[in-house]
């Protein structure tokens, strides 16, 4: 055996041995001896010991990394971790970086990076410098002096792992001695979940009088930092935007916007609301002789397209929040749907029964009480059911859920109510007992 091949298999060893130890070794590389060791090793250690390279470290490498390399290497990461380095790139590396991936890594990674507009993520710059516990003070501003960046206050320290574990501030950084360490020196930091709401992030950086404020994922990752101005010019943006999409307003709608400009985006969701209502209004024609003969039907109508309204409007909510928090993605909307009808069907039973015993003594009809009573599980469980399936399918599209979903799901409720009720109505109508 060759005495080249021998080094490489003793490197490889204590690569996969020691990762955190090599990943710290390494960082004292320049940027081409660290390509060309990762080059050496197989697919899966290499991804390891560049997950744990120092944040400004990875960024330079992927940098310089050749699309071969690239191509072979990125797959081999777990998606999200992978999301967390190639957002701290340039912007048009990110570009360039994503172009050589399969395209359905690629799209996951566009749309883990695409943070919603009112989240902490939103407003955070990801392009941040960590060091770990064991980095001296002299390592520590050797770096710094050859940063542009001159925000910055505090030294955020993580470990192998990029887990948030502390911070020290620049001040008592530079009066240490030179040989000390960071984790000597480190002090506990707040921090934040990247889709907590930028309100959160408001309060909790004047409480604490923070310039900036670390972004973390739920393992304590770190992921950027929020600056104050930043974050304090996006807040006021995006204060109202959201409250008016869920009514049909435009997003980009202001108080004091032109009179075309606010028609121009309100009247299409109107029409659209008009022709849903005349949609859910000619299922109830259908049924115009069983109204006319058992008139007491209209009065039992809004029971049961109110309550199935209600179902699909908590589905609705519940499955929005899960996909702005990214608890769900697209590809778990059957498991979210068999959740939603399970809740839809024993909360059907619970008030259908409810609404049977008001029925009976209310039309003293017992066949009536069924009716509304089967009706009514039968609508909750669809209202469930499209409550979860609607959003997550118009993000799939590309379409806003917060601004089309309601209306689609009104449609759907107000549609399926009236059609179960009045049609079982019309099926057993000789044995209601009503008039």
């Amino acid at each position: 055996m060759e005495t080249t091949d021998v080094k490489l298999q003793l490197i490889e060893s204590y690569f996969r041995q020691f990762p955190g130890e090599a990943a710290n070794l390494l960082n004292n590389f320049s940027v081409e001896e660290v390509l060309y060791y990762l080059n050496t090793q197989p697919l899966d250690l290499a991804g390891e010991l560049l997950l744990r390279l120092r944040s400004d470290t990875a960024v330079e490498v992927l940098e310089a990394m050749g699309n071969d390399l690239f191509s072979k290497l990125f797959p081999t990461i777990d998606i999200y971790l992978a999301t967390i380095m190639i957002s701290r790139l340039k912007k048009g590396s990110i570009k360039q970086k994503l172009n050589l991936l399969p395209e359905k890594i690629r799209k996951e990674i566009t749309e883990l990076m695409s943070y919603p507009p009112n989240s902490a993520g939103f407003v955070m710059d990801s392009r941040i410098i960590t060091f770990h516990p064991s980095d001296t003070v002299q390592e520590v501003l050797k770096k710094l002096r050859s940063l542009t960046d001159q925000r910055l206050v505090n030294i955020y320290i993580v470990d192998d792992l990029g887990k948030l574990l502390g911070r020290s501030s620049l001040e008592i950084v530079a009066i240490s001695e030179p040989h000390e360490t960071l984790k000597n020196l480190m002090e506990p930091t707040f921090s934040i979940h990247v889709m907590s709401p930028m309100e959160e992030a408001v309060d909790l950086q004047k409480q604490n009088k923070m310039l900036n404020l670390p972004v973390v994922d739920l393992d304590n990752r770190l992921l950027g930092l929020i600056r104050n101005d930043a974050l304090v010019k996006a807040a006021r943006q995006d204060a109202t935007e959201d409250i008016q999409a869920l009514f049909g307003a435009g997003r980009e709608e202001r108080a004091l916007s032109k009179v075309s400009f606010a028609i121009r985006k309100r009247l299409p969701w109107l029409e659209i609301n008009l022709a849903t209502a005349f949609l859910a209004a000619s299922v109830v024609g259908l049924f115009e002789e069983t109204i006319a003969r058992i008139t007491v039907l209209a009065v039992f109508l809004p029971v049961v397209a109110g309550q199935s309204g209600n179902t699909g409007s908590q589905a609705l909510a519940v499955t929005m929040r899960g996909l702005a928090l990214r608890e769900i993605r697209i590809g778990q909307w059957l498991k979210v749907a068999r959740k939603e009808v399970a809740v839809g069907f024993f909360n059907g039973i619970a008030v259908s029964l409810t609404t049977a015993i008001i029925v009976y003594f209310w039309a003293d009809s017992l066949g009536l009480a069924a009716v509304i009573g089967v009706s009514m599980v039968f609508s909750m469980v669809i209202a469930g059911f499209s409550g979860a399936v609607i959003p997550i399918l118009l993000k799939s599209i590309g379409q806003d859920p917060a601004q089309s979903s309601s209306i689609i799901l009104t449609t759907v409720t107000d549609i399926v109510g009236f059609m179960s009720f009045l049609g079982l109505a019309t099926i057993l109508g000789s044995y209601l007992g009503v008039t």
